[in-house]
């Protein structure tokens, strides 16, 4: 298996809703496939939306109640300001700030929302961390 992560897929409850909010935070929307499931390019993974239900009847699951999931998804910013600055844009979305921007135990700043469907994104800014022109995250050597 070659390392990479090609689609992350989050089920959601409300599809136009949750197409709004990514829209709103200054994702664009696939227009080429939008029948049912909305497609964004995020660098080199593509964040899937897809209706919950349907997320579990292909995966063969019955569909769990909602509660934390143990995941988190994580965007890197390049500066502590722009930690503060994506929490309060998830906010005015229609996302709910789970914990505002502050310093972290790791030095640098972090924080966290949830989308309008539940899903839980860290918003962080490690200096150890770098992130090239083109986006890409690296661990430290």
């Amino acid at each position: 298996m070659e390392p990479r992560i090609s689609i992350i897929t989050l089920g959601v409850d409300d599809l136009d809703r949750a197409v709004r909010f990514y829209e709103d935070m200054g994702l664009e929307r696939n227009e080429r496939i939008t029948e049912g499931v909305a497609f964004f390019q995020m660098g080199g993974i593509i964040l899937a939306l897809w209706p919950r239900d349907e997320l579990a009847e292909d995966a063969g699951i019955r569909e769990r109640t909602r509660g934390f999931s143990g995941v988190a998804l994580a965007y890197n910013t390049r500066s502590e300001a722009e930690v503060g600055l994506m929490i309060e844009r998830a906010e005015k979305a229609g996302g709910s700030v789970v914990k505002p921007a502050k310093r972290a135990f790791f030095g640098g700043m972090q924080g966290y929302f949830e989308d309008t469907e539940g899903n839980l994104w860290e918003v962080a800014h490690n200096p150890d961390f770098p992130i090239d022109e083109e986006g890409r995250i690296t661990l430290p050597e």
